[in-house]
């Protein structure tokens, strides 16, 4: 393999089936003030591991000892728009694109160890290293950006001037110094999408992603309240969702990718007819009858979603968020039944944004 080691790791990355790769220097994260900033506006919720030891999150030298450069690898799920049909019946509900397969942790980490035995294998001398799928202290995405793997958009992803925001993101800390790569888009610029001369831009003065979030989780360009996230509210927020942010919800019960879907940068790599790498678009896996949901117990529940990222929210919050789902529907006919299924349910939790649903569909009939 010719080239430079750097070169050399870009070209094996690529082989074992990165979409994009890049090298940043290991050291403080530029954004490491406005991390802490956000912090102190309370706007991680509940993810109470994103405050813990923020020195150590900003700085992978602090992760690794003797740490010099962190690789950063990205894989795109882009799949293409999803039949109207399925995606906007209201009987149905919405799962982000990036769990319509597999745990993408099950699928990189394997893919960034075998890079990181290549490394250790190529480097002169003994090389540590660690690898993490967004489990480890770091700032992956301020990372990549540093690496030249893409920019920060508006809606505070990473985007790839390559292929869109629809990516997972990987890194591996490493005491190798390897030689980094440049920027995708230097700090301050502003240049649209689809450059002519083919220079990576940023988002210049598109602010469609800020405009669409239903619940309006960006009190700033760049800037994201993950409390109003639908994102955070169906995953990670454990108890009860706020009642007036339910009616903002729609009919995502796993995720949402409205900032993303309307991104041209997205839309240039989403088109009909672009490859389906990540996963096929599948009705019972993508946009789930919210009716036959609502009849999973436990057992069924893990049973279906074993080895999807959905088993994160377990039955509670899943059938919590097909609730409000049903409560928006606008079709009682189809929903109440449901619903009063979960009006019986064990989990407090369950019942409770049942009842909010029932009382939902029979004010607006």
């Amino acid at each position: 393999m010719k080239g430079t080691v750097s070169e050399q790791i870009m070209s094996k990355a690529h082989e074992l089936g990165f979409d994009v790769a890049g090298i940043a220097p290991a050291g403080p994260g530029r954004h490491a003030d406005a991390f802490r900033g956000w912090l102190a506006r309370g706007f991680h919720g509940d993810m109470a591991w994103l405050a813990r030891d923020p020195e150590r999150r900003t700085d992978p030298r602090k992760v690794l000892a003797g740490a010099r450069s962190v690789i950063c690898a990205g894989l795109s799920y882009a799949s293409g728009e999803p039949p109207d049909e399925y995606w906007n019946d209201p009987l149905r509900g919405r799962i982000a694109r990036y769990a319509w397969h597999h745990d993408y942790h099950d699928v990189l980490l394997p893919m960034l160890k075998e890079l990181g035995a290549w490394l250790e294998d190529r480097v002169a001398g003994e090389v540590a290293w660690k690898a993490y799928v967004d489990t480890g202290p770091v700032l992956e995405r301020e990372t990549a950006a540093r690496a030249g793997v893409g920019f920060i958009g508006k809606n505070t992803l990473l985007i790839s001037p390559k292929i869109g925001s629809y990516m997972l993101l990987g890194v591996i800390l490493t005491d190798a110094e390897l030689e980094p790569g440049r920027p995708a888009a230097e700090e301050g610029a502003v240049l649209l999408p689809e450059t002519e001369d083919g220079k990576p831009g940023t988002c210049g003065q598109c602010r469609r992603c800020q405009d669409i979030c239903p619940t309006h989780a960006f009190p700033a360009p760049y800037i994201l309240d993950s409390r109003l996230c639908i994102s955070y509210l169906t995953i990670e927020h454990k108890t009860a969702i706020p009642e007036k942010l339910r009616p903002l919800m729609k009919n995502w019960i796993f995720g949402c990718d409205e900032c993303q879907s309307v991104c041209p940068w997205v839309r240039s790599f989403s088109r009909p007819g672009s490859t389906v790498r990540w996963a096929a678009f599948d009705p019972d896996r993508c946009t789930p009858r919210l009716d036959e949901l609502a009849q999973l117990d436990s057992r069924a529940f893990n049973a279906k979603y074993k080895g999807y990222p959905m088993a994160r929210t377990r039955r509670k919050r899943m059938l919590r968020n097909v609730a409000i789902a049903l409560g928006n529907s606008a079709r009682p006919d189809q929903a109440i039944p449901a619903l009063e299924k979960l009006m019986t349910d064990p989990e407090p939790l369950i019942r409770e944004h049942a009842e909010w649903a029932v009382g939902q569909l029979k004010s607006r009939s």
